[in-house]
């Protein structure tokens, strides 16, 4: 497909820092695909597409949310039954630099800095993908400043998404898209069978090449990301703490207290006091 350029000057003025859409998108694809000369971060909303991203067509579902890099040469074509819907905000390069020297330990390596074949994407379900949607939302009628763009950026990273470990730019894309898919509680849920399952090969290619790329097994790569999406639904949520656990994937709640608090030095019921606790 070729591709033209996209520029953010086309958008906003000299003086704002970012550009808010939140659109229907096309039922075919363009004639092109496009690239930029900026970042943007794109959520489904509702509906379904097709996107093309680098050669690549993923299919999409509300709650997927990509960071897209200039480089990054894509197009959408929505579903024809449901067509789709999507939040999209486009900022300025030397924003997301300023946010790499000034967050290392958060932004780089990740994110709009992540140096991967695809663009980072995550799949946000339940309250995540609701405050994802409020997170962005806030955006439309704000002044369109660098501290409005940075300030949603700084939240949607730490109370949207999670760290996440990262497989090397390096690593085959089958697993690379593994690692993305687990984030989905119909993935995680299934413990490390789930990941087996989305990377495609046999378990124990799947064990060699995730102690190579991330340094531990399959086993400990998605108990973390189940202990996160816990630790989530523990401080934004009402459900009882077993009832989390099995959400999670978790029938032994003995299991799921050792593995939360070998994560994060509390148990399940103190983090969610701590971060549910009222400032009055």
């Amino acid at each position: 497909m070729q591709v033209t350029r996209f520029h953010i000057d086309d958008y906003i003025d000299a003086g704002e820092a970012f550009h808010f859409a939140r659109k229907q998108l096309e039922r075919r694809f363009p004639d092109r695909a496009h690239d930029h000369d900026y970042f943007e971060v794109f959520l489904i909303e509702k509906g379904k597409t097709l996107h093309w991203v680098n050669g690549r067509t993923e299919r999409l579902t509300p709650g997927h949310l990509a960071f897209v890099r200039p480089q990054d040469a894509h197009a959408f074509s929505a579903n024809r039954q449901t067509g789709c819907q999507i939040i999209n905000v486009m900022f300025r390069v030397d924003t997301a630099a300023h946010l790499v020297v000034r967050y290392p330990d958060e932004f780089s390596g990740r994110f709009f800095d992540w140096d991967g074949p695809q663009p980072e994407a995550y799949v946000l379900q339940g309250p995540r993908f609701e405050r994802a949607v409020n997170v962005a939302q806030e955006l439309r009628s704000s002044i369109r400043s660098l501290a409005r763009i940075e300030e949603f950026l700084l939240t949607l990273i730490n109370r949207v998404v999670e760290r996440k470990s990262h497989p090397n730019s390096t690593a085959p894309h089958w697993f690379t898209a593994a690692c993305q898919a687990v984030r989905d509680p119909e993935v995680f849920r299934r413990g490390s069978a789930g990941f087996v399952d989305a990377a495609g090969r046999s378990h124990e290619h799947v064990c060699r090449v995730t102690r190579t790329e991330l340094g531990q097994t399959p086993s400990a790569f998605v108990n973390r990301v189940r202990i996160e999406h816990a630790a989530m639904l523990l401080g934004h949520g009402r459900d009882a703490i077993p009832e989390v656990a099995r959400t999670c994937g978790f029938e032994n709640l003995s299991h799921f207290y050792r593995l939360f608090r070998a994560q994060y030095g509390v148990t399940p019921r103190q983090y969610r006091l701590r971060h549910q606790q009222a400032p009055f």
